[in-house]
């Protein structure tokens, strides 16, 4: 369990100090000498806004990267979804850019994301740690008004967070230059390769200047991201403080297998009797997010929803209300899944098992933060057995299985696979052994044999008539190009021309 002092995925203490010496004060009372954030070579301001915010002792990526980050050199950083990334380049971040001032439209640094929630968070990290700077940042996400970030560019920004849709879309239209970036920064790398946005970002990689800093940061490391981090960095340092897509220990994970038409009733249960202080419920289609929610809304439940063809100003407000605890279970799709920071979510409810087995990690990461304990329950059915071994292969443990009290058990053992594929295979027809017997098709008639002692009909003509057709001419009297028959006055005889020419 992580210690309950250190930053953002990350723990915060119980009485937050707000002058440096306090730090030193609590570090020294609590035994054995741990890294304090002073230690890592950050600033004054951004030690007292650290300070302001309550936290002492930085994560393990954190302690890693920040001072790797300060000396300017490239970072490769591997590590699960809770464990504060985001501080690990935005306090050094900071610092950097304390030097130097932005000119209009072309910002210095760069921070890449896939979603605009985990944008709009990135934006909120450096508000709570440039207070005591003279910083300016812009985030550039779709859905909201274009003119007015336009604008934003215009007077000049320290740090340009953006989605790299709409990032594309500014620079198209000039209203943002890139050649003076001289940190980028590339979050949820893997979500960007699910979310197909791997062209867009090698092509905003390709306009900016090859001298800079480039913050690579992913939680799982596939074949298609270690190739990018290869192409995008120079001499890095790697960074990997947990196992790729592993789960935090603080969250009990739960499996309920029930049948398809038992889902909606199994959770409205689980929800009744957990001790649910706020939830989220994960679905894989944005339609179906639509449809639970308003079965929950009918059944007395206080729920919202959240999916990515929402108006971004009511994503933003729901989002908002969600955190203020006005909405106790919120519906979502996987918009939610990532980078999300909602302190002390209580349970994770998956009312679809996740078609990517990484998805479940990032899904159920969203609680268990904070050295706080969390509570994750999946709901399948026998046709989610081969999603589900995918899962259970990946975080290299089975889920325990629990029976949701009042409904009828289902189980997902070898036997039952078996016999689920058997009834398919007799519900699918048999195919015929011959071709004639199918049905729907008529049987092929057969010529009578000839009498016996009759002679046999000829088979074809001593001269082939005019507009015979091929089959009626012989194969060595074929034309061919015509379709099976000549025109009669391509037959007619020709006379051939003599030397005077008649």
């Amino acid at each position: 369990m992580n210690d309950p002092t250190s930053l953002s995925g990350g723990d915060r203490a119980p009485d937050a100090a707000s002058t440096l010496p306090a730090i030193a004060a609590a570090s020294a009372d609590a035994g054995p000498p741990r890294t304090t954030f002073a230690d890592l070579g950050l600033s004054e301001p951004v030690l007292r806004a650290v300070a302001d915010a309550g936290y002492l002792h930085p994560t393990p990526i954190q302690e890693q990267a920040i001072p790797v980050v300060l000396m300017g050199r490239d970072v490769l950083g591997c590590a699960q979804t809770g464990t504060g990334k985001t501080a690990s380049f935005t306090l050094p971040m900071l610092d950097i850019m304390q030097s130097g001032r932005a000119r209009a439209r072309m910002p210095r640094a760069l921070i890449l994301e896939p979603t605009r929630e985990l944008a709009a968070q990135v934006a909120d990290n450096f508000v709570k740690y440039a207070k005591y700077l003279r910083f300016d940042y812009a985030l550039i996400i779709g859905g909201e008004s274009m003119a007015d970030q336009i604008a934003r560019l215009n007077r000049g920004v320290d740090v340009l967070i953006a989605t790299p849709g709409r990032l594309i879309d500014l620079f198209e239209r000039g209203g943002l230059l890139l050649t003076d970036v001289r940190v980028l920064v590339i979050d949820e790398a893997d979500r960007m390769l699910d979310m197909g946005f791997i062209p867009d970002v090698e092509r905003i990689v390709s306009l900016l200047p090859r001298m800079r800093q480039t913050l690579f940061f992913s939680a799982t490391m596939p074949p298609e991201i270690k190739r990018l981090a290869d192409a995008f960095l120079h001499n890095p340092r790697q960074i990997t403080v947990a196992p790729p897509a592993s789960v935090a220990p603080t969250v009990a994970q739960h499996l309920v297998v029930v049948r398809e038409h038992d889902k909606r009733e199994a959770l409205r249960r689980l929800l009744r009797s957990e001790d649910v202080k706020n939830a989220l419920v994960f679905c894989n289609r944005k339609r179906d997010v639509g449809v639970l929610h308003r079965s929950l809304l009918r059944h007395g439940f206080n729920a919202g929803m959240l999916h990515g063809d929402m108006p971004q100003p009511k994503r933003t407000e729901t989002l908002e209300r969600f955190k203020a605890e006005e909405i106790k279970i919120l519906v979502c799709s996987d918009v939610a899944a990532r980078g999300i920071d909602i302190g002390g979510l209580s349970h994770v409810f998956n009312f679809d098992v996740p078609m990517h087995a990484e998805d479940y990690v990032h899904r159920i990461g969203r609680t268990g933060r904070a050295g706080l304990s969390g509570r994750a329950f999946t709901l399948a059915t026998v046709e989610d057995d081969e999603a589900l071994a995918a899962i259970e292969k990946l975080i290299g443990r089975p889920i325990p299985r629990i029976q949701v009290e009042g409904l009828d058990p289902v189980s997902l053992d070898v036997l039952e696979r078996r016999e689920r594929t058997d009834r398919r295979r007799r519900r699918s027809p048999a195919r015929p052994a011959d071709a004639s017997e199918r049905p729907g098709r008529r049987p092929r008639e057969r010529r009578p044999a000839e009498p016996a002692g009759k002679e046999p009909r000829a088979q074809g003509r001593t001269e082939p008539r005019i507009g015979a057709s091929d089959h009626e001419r012989g194969a060595e009297d074929k034309v061919v190009g015509f379709g099976g028959t000549v025109p009669d006055f391509m037959r007619l005889p020709t006379r051939r021309p003599t030397r005077s020419g008649r």
